[in-house]
């Protein structure tokens, strides 16, 4: 997304739309998170590829983040430290040129037990939202999404 006026950079005659690009950016945000809620009541995570990089992610995911747990909740503020942001930025920057929105905002679920709700969710770039999912999924905590709306026997 560009705030760029026609012609050039940021221009303050066309910053009174502000608001707008904001409200259009919430809602792709919110219409990302339905979707994906949906994907998981009716496909087991385990079962989930959310893009055509998903091993790739997972192994880097892996590699750079070996102590992120994925049963623990997340905890926002070292995800959000200077350290954090850089340690996430050169992940994130690897799928530049590869994962088209890979900077885009994302709601990601503190704690992969719980459903979205207004305390229960981080707001995140895409490529973080990818990497965490993509490696819950593989674990199956996402699972229970699935198994919830179907039924236990769903899961066999």
């Amino acid at each position: 997304m560009s705030l760029s006026a026609p012609g050039g950079p940021i221009n303050p005659d066309y910053t009174e739309n502000f608001e707008d690009i904001e409200k259009q950016f919430a809602v792709k945000v919110v219409e990302h998170m339905e979707i994906y809620w949906s994907l998981l009541e009716n496909f087991q995570g385990s079962k989930l590829k959310l893009t055509k990089y998903d091993d790739e992610i997972l192994e880097h995911f892996q590699r750079e983040f070996p102590d992120f747990d994925l049963k623990a909740t997340i905890n926002e503020n070292d995800m959000k430290s200077k350290e954090g942001k850089e340690h996430w930025r050169k992940f994130i920057m690897a799928y530049e040129k590869r994962i088209e929105d890979y900077n885009f905002g994302a709601m990601i679920r503190a704690n992969a037990a719980t459903e979205y709700g207004q305390d229960e969710v981080i707001f995140a770039v895409r490529m973080q939202f990818y990497a965490i999912e993509i490696a819950r999924n593989r674990a199956g905590l996402n699972d229970w999404v699935f198994e919830k709306k179907h039924g236990k026997q769903a899961s066999s």
